[in-house]
């Protein structure tokens, strides 16, 4: 099916604003691109939003804790990375997706604010984020949280970063019971149909997506296990928690995501794929004006219910 109206709407008033950034812009100008498209999603009150500071490889990293309600605990987590490529996106650009998916599973949720390329590139960001679900694990009592229902989850780059985190910390103390992967990066080599299909017009571009890829790994192999997990080997997928990955119809990267869906399930996980026809990459974080976004929000908090009540 062609794109909703309101995505049509969307494309529409970016193109007449100037369009997507150049093939080959500053990161600044990226940011600032991006800074104004997440900014148009609005931001539910919650119970307690909190900053905090947890120890990293590098560092402080810089999370951000959502409690959707004042019901004792402990209650389910979810550690959320933003999308953004590993170069554009923070906690605050997702701020408002956070708030959503706190409000409508009941779920605190940590959001992470892990180094972003270029000015530090891989490993930087997947370090953090393993840094981060350990945390969490770690400190559930300070959180009022249970470390026996901690989820992953991110968009995008995020998703990616959710998608490796399951892998690394599988045979680890750090108990993941499950993934929400919404149009997640999983594999850098730009193999399947859909990265030609959708590679323009869409919003994000494959020349922007080679761009990001090239300020993450630099010359490094776009195949590791690390940086795509469509990569890594069957053994390494058996015994992942259950998942669920959302897709975009017009997005580079969809085909990828359901690739990823089919090698988990071939592996014995519990992963499932919903493609959102008409879609774009992004419409989950702009579900205040694409009516199907606020469904795949609302699809996202039923799946988080029940894989952790």
């Amino acid at each position: 099916m062609p794109v909703t109206p309101e995505v049509r709407s969307i494309l529409d008033f970016i193109e007449a604003a100037g369009g997507p950034p150049p093939d080959e812009p500053s990161p600044e100008e990226m940011r600032d691109s991006y800074i104004a498209l997440n900014a148009l999603a609005s931001r539910p009150e919650l119970v307690s939003v909190t900053d905090r500071l947890v120890p990293g490889p590098a560092g402080e990293v810089p999370v951000r804790v959502y409690v959707p309600t004042t019901e004792p605990g402990p209650r389910p987590v979810l550690v959320y990375f933003h999308g953004g490529g590993w170069v554009i996106g923070d906690v605050e650009t997702h701020d408002g997706t956070v708030r959503a998916v706190a409000t409508g599973s009941g779920v605190t949720v940590v959001s992470v604010d892990y180094r972003r390329a270029p000015e530090h590139p891989f490993p930087a960001a997947i370090d953090d984020a393993l840094a981060a679900v350990r945390w969490v694990a770690d400190n559930a009592a300070d959180l009022d949280v249970d470390p026996a229902r901690l989820a992953v989850a991110g968009d995008s780059a995020g998703g990616n970063l959710a998608a490796i985190a399951a892998i690394e910390l599988r045979d680890t103390p750090v108990d993941i019971a499950f993934q929400l992967l919404v149009y997640p990066v999983t594999d850098g080599t730009f193999a399947h149909p859909s990265m030609d299909e959708n590679a323009e017009g869409f919003l994000l571009t494959r020349a922007t997506m080679d761009w990001f890829w090239r300020l993450y790994v630099g010359g490094g192999d776009r195949t590791g296990p690390r940086v795509s997990p469509m990569h890594v080997p069957d053994g390494a997928l058996r015994g992942l928690p259950p998942a669920l990955i959302i897709t975009a119809e017009y997005d580079p990267l969809r085909d990828e995501g359901e690739a990823y869906a089919a090698r988990l399930a071939a592996a014995g996980v519990d992963a499932t794929a919903h493609r959102y026809d008409g879609m774009i990459h992004g419409f989950f974080s702009l579900a205040d004006l694409i009516p199907e976004g606020k469904v795949a929000v609302d699809e996202a908090c039923e799946a988080l219910r029940r894989a952790l009540a």
